[in-house]
């Protein structure tokens, strides 16, 4: 699996940073997810300092959530790994009585998180593209699974065994949490065909930051905010944009979850009713440019922000929108296999 061994480097790190620091919590997160100044403030306030551990797959966070010895007291997960890591016993169960903020969250976020998360951020997947090269704007799947010759390598997708079917599964009508083989093999059809075109299939914000092939990305598989991280990312505001096709897409929530192991568990769920407090919801929410669930903190929350349809998806968007359900094995199994033939057709 892509990253073994770079995790094994992380988790002898995690080791040392516990040992090191007693009042640290090891937050596992995706890179620019959170707004550091709200981490700042946290620190000032209780003296206890955020160690924040990126990935940039499921995959790769999965691996070291499913380690023993991982040190994590804190980790955004989306509500499948919720309910699956929550069920296996690695996620503490959240209530209103350890997390009194879940009380400003509507049943069906708390829902979705399997009782085992605070509803964190939500948003779709899309086509996030660069305005200054692409023109007219993509509107259909079809724009990055047959894109035009002048894109042959600088398309960016993205090696997730969920996010990855997602354009190629709505394409062909189907479900985005389809099991069956035929589905799937009609799914591996249409990405083997589209792989001349790839240039990369890391995570678009790692491969921005890459020097050699950073520049040549110009359409990219990624989720509604990376517009914004892209543009920070490069120093250009507004040259990064996000489109959601026509045919629909997947509707995400990633939750927030304390560790049943940590060893921190008090200080952890301190932290989560920090960050599932109304105001600090809505600031990170405006310094991230992307919508909270919580019912509060989008009180707090400017009108031109909560009728902005690039933060706030459309209800017509919404309606064509699938949830993320849990998978087979084998349907993982036959997912991941696809994703590491993939690089022989590039």
């Amino acid at each position: 699996m892509k990253g073994r061994a770079a995790i094994s480097v992380l988790l002898a790190a995690l080791v040392g940073a516990s040992a090191c620091h007693a009042e640290t919590l090891n937050l596992l997160i995706w890179e620019d997810y959170i707004d550091q100044d709200l981490i700042d403030r946290w620190t000032q306030e209780t003296g206890v300092s955020i160690h924040q551990i990126n990935f940039d797959s499921d995959d790769a966070r999965d691996v070291i959530l499913a380690d023993p010895t991982n040190h994590i007291d804190l980790v955004t997960v989306d509500e499948h790994g919720a309910s699956l890591f929550g069920k296996k016993g690695v996620l503490e169960p959240l209530s209103d009585s350890n997390l009194p903020a879940l009380a400003d969250y509507a049943p069906e976020w708390r829902k979705r998180c399997a009782g085992y998360g605070l509803p964190y951020l939500w948003g779709t997947v899309g086509i996030l593209y660069r305005a200054d090269v692409i023109e007219p704007p993509p509107t259909s799947w079809q724009d990055m699974m047959r894109p035009a010759p002048a894109l042959k390598k600088h398309v960016a997708m993205f090696d997730d065994y969920s996010e990855l079917f997602v354009p190629p599964l709505v394409l062909l009508g189907a479900s985005i949490n389809a099991n069956d083989t035929e589905t799937l093999k009609a799914a591996f059809e249409l990405l083997k065909a589209q792989a001349p075109s790839v240039l990369t299939y890391d995570y678009v914000i790692t491969a921005i930051q890459s020097p050699t092939i950073g520049q040549d990305i110009h359409m990219a598989l990624g989720y509604s905010g990376d517009q914004h991280v892209l543009n920070e990312k490069i120093g250009e505001s507004g040259l990064w944009r996000y489109a959601v096709p026509l045919e629909g897409t997947l509707s995400w929530l990633d939750c927030v979850s304390v560790t049943a192991a940590s060893p921190h568990k008090q200080r952890a769920l301190e932290f989560l009713r920090y960050v599932g407090s109304p105001e600090v919801a809505a600031a990170n929410a405006l310094s991230l440019n992307m919508p909270t669930p919580s019912s509060a903190a989008q009180k707090l929350l400017p009108e031109s922000v909560r009728s902005n349809p690039e933060i706030y998806p459309p209800e017509e968007v919404l309606t064509r929108s699938q949830y993320q359900q849990e998978l087979s094995v084998n349907s993982v199994q036959a997912r991941r296999r696809i994703i590491s033939t993939l690089a022989n057709f590039q």
